[in-house]
């Protein structure tokens, strides 16, 4: 985990498997008043996480999952993304907006997956392919990996 941040949180006993990743989307509203609630929501919104390790087998009640909670261990997540070829450079850093008005463009989902927080600094890690994708703005695009940035 070179450095990474870890994070504990608290997710579903059923989902916390070692390498899963997902995306936390926000406390709910069966969240309020829960003892657990500030732990199980220490996350960012819509940013991609991956579990690195399951902390110990306590299971927790939850108003949410079936099961309960238990605490595992957390990491930001890359995200896979079309950005435009000229910021496509390794280990470069971008801030990431979401100011594309083509919104039915058939690659919108590509350039702005689930997972990255708009204005969010990332590393480009991975150029994923060398061919260049257009877009219906006229923008050369690739596909990268990015790394949220390390705070």
């Amino acid at each position: 985990m070179d450095g990474e941040t870890v994070k504990i949180t608290l997710i579903g006993s059923d989902l916390a498997i070692d390498g899963l990743e997902f995306v936390y989307r926000g406390e709910l509203e069966e969240c309020e008043g829960c003892r657990m609630h500030k732990v199980c929501n220490n996350l960012t919104p819509k940013k991609s996480y991956r579990i690195v390790g399951i902390r110990n087998s306590a299971v927790h009640p939850c108003n949410i999952h079936h099961n309960g909670v238990c605490a595992v261990e957390v990491i930001d997540s890359p995200v896979i993304v079309l950005i435009d070829a000229k910021r496509a450079i390794l280990n470069s850093e971008i801030t990431m907006d979401f100011l594309c008005p083509e919104i039915g463009c058939p690659n919108y989902d590509r350039c702005f997956p689930e997972g990255l927080v708009e204005n969010g600094k990332y590393i480009v890690t991975r150029i994923i392919n060398s061919e260049k994708e257009s877009c219906e703005r006229g923008k050369n695009l690739k596909n990268v990996e990015l790394t949220p940035k390390q705070a």
